[in-house]
């Protein structure tokens, strides 16, 4: 009998306790909502798994020093993960549509609001400048590049703001229409834009090598993030690396978000999350997002007083990182009012400006905040 006894106090169920099991039903919640709802399920699933797996009391988890998770979430904490995300990101995005209607990088630029205001919330609910500079950039809606920055500014809320950042990303088609709605008349969601022009390959392949340098020169702290997007989409766009290309946007980025994933969920041990400060950070996520649509939705509306040739304000929300989930969102809302128009070719344009625009808004942060 003692023998037995001394088997139970070494299992899991012996050591399980309240807070434990809330974050088992959080993993287990989002491991539903990728399966059953199809939201962000690469993401949400492995996220999901790695949550419950991460609060079996008694594992040797992400921060027991040597263990296989603390291994794999070796490449979350140093920032290695977010880079070989966005070389996957470059090699299967097409910037034909920014490069057609470059005006529309304003948007994706305008939806960057949403991290500086976020910033100052978090400076204002008592996190020091380093822990705001890291939760600002969930305004991005950008999972890598919040963990990106999260791991030079603040590596002990990494784990917070990996969830928040995916958390709001899958939450798009949910969070955005009501805001749309809110934010933009009957009259302007059926505005029809004209069909992009065609854009040449030269232009396709000069694009990421002039983006780089550009890009870097403005924000130098995110020449990892920017210089493997444009690195990946150089790939894509040069016609004689198709081979690598092809390994970027399958097998590479497959293996690192599968990895992420894990890790990240599994960082959110209940001694470690269960926090007010975790709430708050959520708070600031769900407040950063609204804002950061609603600044696109405005900015959209604001350009049209000064255009001959309308845009449709519903791209504006687009400009958010969640690609290419928010363009998704934009062009099912806009055929609810016209079955005729075709909107995703046109919201694609902001959508990738944001992912450009969050990786130098972190860029800017690191480089003033991480010297």
């Amino acid at each position: 009998m003692s023998e037995i006894i001394n088997f139970f106090s070494t299992t899991g169920f012996a050591q399980l306790n309240w807070s434990y099991v809330i974050m088992i039903v959080f993993g287990l919640i989002f491991v539903y909502l990728g399966i059953a709802k199809n939201y962000e399920p690469l993401l949400l699933v492995p996220i999901g798994f790695g949550i419950i797996i991460g609060n079996i009391p008694g594992t040797f988890g992400v921060y027991s020093e040597g263990s296989v998770m603390n291994l794999i979430y070796y490449g979350v904490k140093s920032g290695i993960y977010p880079p070989l995300i966005f070389l996957g990101i470059g090699a299967m995005t097409d910037f034909s549509t920014l490069i057609a209607n470059p005006k529309l990088i304003l948007l994706g630029a305008a939806a960057q609001f949403g991290i500086f205001a976020t910033f100052i919330g978090s400076l204002l609910l008592g996190f020091n400048v380093m822990e705001a500079g890291a939760i600002g950039i969930i305004g991005g809606a950008d999972g890598p590049t919040s963990i990106f920055l999260s791991s030079q500014l603040a590596p002990h809320l990494v784990g917070p703001i990996a969830i928040a950042a995916y958390s709001y990303m899958a939450l798009v088609p949910v969070i955005q229409p009501p805001i749309m709605k809110l934010f933009t008349t009957g009259k302007e969601r059926v505005i029809r834009m004209k069909t992009p022009r065609l854009v040449s390959k030269r232009e396709k392949i000069l694009f990421p090598i002039i983006g780089a340098i550009v890009t870097i020169m403005i924000a130098p702290g995110a020449s990892a993030l920017l210089g493997m997007l444009f690195f990946g989409n150089i790939l894509k766009e040069s016609g004689v690396t198709e081979r690598l290309a092809k390994a970027a946007r399958h097998a590479l980025i497959d293996i690192v978000t599968i990895l992420l994933g894990l890790a990240v969920g599994a960082s959110t041990q209940a001694d470690v999350f269960l926090k007010v400060d975790s709430i708050k950070i959520f708070g600031l996520g769900a407040f950063s997002f609204c804002i950061a649509t609603a600044t696109g939705l405005l900015f959209a509306k604001l350009m049209n007083i000064f255009l001959k040739e309308k845009i449709n304000p519903l791209i504006g929300a687009s400009g958010v990182s969640a690609v290419p989930d928010s363009a998704r969102v934009v062009h099912h809302i806009g055929q609810k009012y016209d079955k005729n128009n075709f909107l995703l070719m046109h919201a694609m344009a902001p959508n990738v400006a944001g992912v450009i625009g969050s990786a130098v808004a972190a860029g800017v942060l690191l480089g003033i905040l991480g010297n």
